[in-house]
């Protein structure tokens, strides 16, 4: 089954880190580009982050620039984001996907809550 599995969320205060993780399984993931995406409470799923197939190449939305870093392990199929001096802003369920994102790989998230 083609599936992408979020994990790594959780509860940090401001200023705090974490790292997702995001792991493919039955899909050529190491041809893809992957990103990572999010949705707060209340708004649209946004883009944050994707990442080459080679994995040299990065992008960022503006507003997690210089905060959070995508990257990848092939030989693993996992995809990260580092994030950084996390705001509360930044609380939202994080999604993994192809970029372009594909409907059928949307998963459940792992949801990230920044507050003190």
């Amino acid at each position: 089954q083609v599936q992408l599995v979020e994990s790594g969320g959780g509860l940090v205060q401001p200023g705090g880190s974490l790292r997702l993780s995001c792991t493919a399984s039955q899909f050529s993931f190491s041809l893809l580009f992957m990103g990572w995406y999010r949705q707060a409470p209340g708004k649209t799923r946004e883009w944050v982050a994707k990442i080459t197939s080679s994995g040299i190449t990065t992008y960022y939305a503006d507003s997690v620039k210089g905060r959070f870093t995508i990257s990848r392990d092939n030989a693993k199929n996992t995809v990260y984001l580092q994030m950084n001096s996390l705001k509360s802003e930044d609380t939202a369920v994080y999604y993994c996907n192809t970029n372009p994102p594909r409907n059928d790989l949307w998963g459940q998230g792992t949801q990230v809550t920044v507050s003190s």
